[in-house]
């Protein structure tokens, strides 16, 4: 019996402090993002699809292309139009690794205010469209919390948990299932607030 042929392992970036500091800007995070959802792209596509100018994203995608974070796809390129893809399909850092860098800590705080600011308009944008969606996939999707006391040590576990179990479900679904929408899954963890919402936790 053949064994069914296994996914690579998805390319991977430990931001370092050149690389946080270039990708602290939205036009750039937004660049990144694009590639890895929608695959290889040109300037211009990019720039349609991000509602800004051709100029723009050819500057921007140079900017990134200079410290490793999107990549020139020769394959795909005719004459003068150039591919860009991602040149990781995941991005990893603690806010530690940048300490003792005034400048790359700063840009890792910016990036990561901005991944709130995506998350929160990104759940206004379901939330007045939900109901354009079916049963299935209203319950499906949403959001819940959870309490608990325990240690740093023990936090860091849950979270590389939490990101196996995501990665083994993408491994295990077949991309062309019919029933398959694209979604996208977050993580958070903060400190408890002494002032809380009412809570809601959903299974």
């Amino acid at each position: 019996m053949e064994s069914e042929p296994t996914r690579p392992e998805p390319r991977r970036v430990r931001l370092d402090h050149q690389q946080v500091r270039v990708l602290a800007h939205p036009l750039r995070m937004r660049l990144v993002g694009a590639l890895r959802v929608n695959g290889p792209s040109t300037a211009t596509r990019l720039a349609e699809l991000l509602d800004t100018n051709t100029g723009a994203t050819s500057y921007h995608l140079r900017q990134l292309a200079e410290v490793g974070m999107v990549v020139e796809d020769p394959d795909l390129g005719t004459g003068r139009q150039r591919y860009w893809r991602a040149a990781h399909e995941v991005t990893q850092w603690e806010a530690s690794d940048y300490d003792d860098d005034p400048d790359a800590r700063a840009a890792i705080e910016w990036i990561e205010a901005d991944y709130i600011r995506f998350f929160s308009h990104h759940a206004e944008r379901w939330a007045a469209r939900r109901h354009e969606w079916s049963p299935a996939w209203r319950d499906a999707f949403g959001m819940g919390d959870f309490f608990m006391r325990i240690p740093a040590t023990r936090l860091e576990a849950i979270k590389a948990e939490v990101f196996a179990l995501f990665e083994r479900h993408r491994d295990e679904t077949d991309p062309d299932d019919p029933d398959a929408e694209m979604v996208q899954l977050y993580l958070a963890a903060f400190p408890l607030s002494t002032v809380l919402p009412p809570t809601e936790e959903k299974p």
